[in-house]
Order: C-alpha cells, then sequence, then structure tokens
C-alpha cells in the first residue's frame, strides 16, 4: 500500500476518502523536509515543527478540498510557506526584499499547478548540476537540515569551507534562475540567506 502512495493522484484521493494511512504516510514522508524549510525560514526549530504541525492538521481538516490534479509536494511547501508569511506578518514588519519575494510567490502561486512544479523541477536540476563538493554540502545544509558545524565535523573541514561552498552554491543556483526561478530559491530555501547573497 506504501508504494501505491507514491502515487500523487492515488494519494490525494485516499487523503480525500479520509483515509488515514495515507495521511500517515504524507506525515511520514514530508515531515523532515518540511521542518528544514520552515527552519531555514525562522531559524527556530521549535516555530518550525509548529508551522509544520499546522499544516498538517490544516490539510487533513480541510482534506475534502484538496484537488485531485495538483501536486501534493508543492501544496505543502506552499501551505508552509503562506503558514511562515501569516505568522511573520503577526510578528514584525516586513523589508522590501521580502516583501519583493513574497508578492513574487503569490504571483508565482496564483498561476497553475503546472507552472509551479516546472519551476521546482528546474531548480532541482540546477542543484544536482553543482559541482559535487559543493552540491554535497548545500544538501546536507539546506535539505537534510545538518547544521554548518554538523557538516563540518562530519566532511572533517572547516566551517569556513562550509559557508564558502554553500554561498557558492546560492551564487551558481542565482546566476541560473530567471525572474521566476529566483523566488522558489526563497520558498525552498529562506529569506535570511537570499538576503545574505543580496549583500
Amino acid at each position: 500500500m506504501k508504494t501505491d502512495f507514491n502515487n500523487n493522484q492515488f494519494l490525494v484521493q485516499n487523503l480525500k476518502n479520509g483515509n488515514e494511512k495515507a495521511y500517515e504516510y504524507l506525515v511520514e514522508e514530508y515531515h523532515h523536509p518540511l521542518c528544514v524549510y520552515a527552519n531555514s525560514l525562522v531559524n527556530d526549530k521549535d516555530q518550525a515543527e509548529d508551522i509544520v504541525q499546522n499544516v498538517f492538521i490544516r490539510t487533513w481538516e480541510r482534506r475534502q478540498n484538496l484537488k485531485s490534479d495538483f501536486t501534493i509536494k508543492s501544496f505543502l511547501y506552499r501551505s508552509v510557506h503562506n503558514e511562515f508569511i501569516d505568522q511573520y506578518r503577526k510578528q514584525k514588519s516586513v523589508t522590501a526584499l521580502e516583501k519583493k519575494y513574497i508578492e513574487e510567490l503569490d504571483r508565482i502561486v496564483d498561476k497553475d499547478e503546472v507552472f509551479f512544479e516546472k519551476l521546482l523541477s528546474l531548480v532541482q536540476k540546477e542543484i544536482q548540476n553543482l559541482p559535487p563538493k559543493c552540491k554535497k554540502i548545500f544538501l546536507m545544509s539546506k535539505q537534510e537540515g545538518f547544521s554548518n558545524i554538523e557538516i563540518a565535523e562530519h566532511l572533517n573541514v572547516s566551517i569556513k569551507t562550509i559557508e564558502y561552498h554553500i554561498t557558492k552554491a546560492f551564487a551558481i543556483l542565482r546566476k541560473k534562475a530567471n525572474k521566476d526561478m529566483e523566488p522558489i530559491l526563497f520558498l525552498l530555501f529562506g529569506y535570511k540567506r537570499t538576503k545574505k547573497l543580496n549583500a
């Protein structure tokens, strides 16, 4: 059954039908990457957990509203993004740069699912094209959620080396990015890192 849930349409349909096994699969499959993403936005693991928990609860409560033809992964990332924006706006003022990326993301999200998914695929493709060491460090940091210190210890290199490769990865990705892809980098990896590279 778990293998069947790898099929996006089958998973969404079972969620709509109230299948608790489908929901368990959803949480097991996406909890960690979504927490890593949320933490890249808020830089607070407890708050990141709360954001992701809220998204999963709301997804289950509103499962009847899910569309069978959309990609659940895109939906979850957008939901985490929206939850972060809601909390962020309540807590503090939004800088001009952050406002720019938020508006751009809203514009992209308002387009169809295929367009959004295509952009995600392009970003993932460019990540795979990064130089090997650069890609390894970038993925350990941004997808697996390791801290710079943990990566440095694991690879037996200095923290400065880790920072260099992460900055280099962003520089390469931003150079390859078109005006639509850049907000996706923001969506996946957080505004703090994006701002840093603009400095």
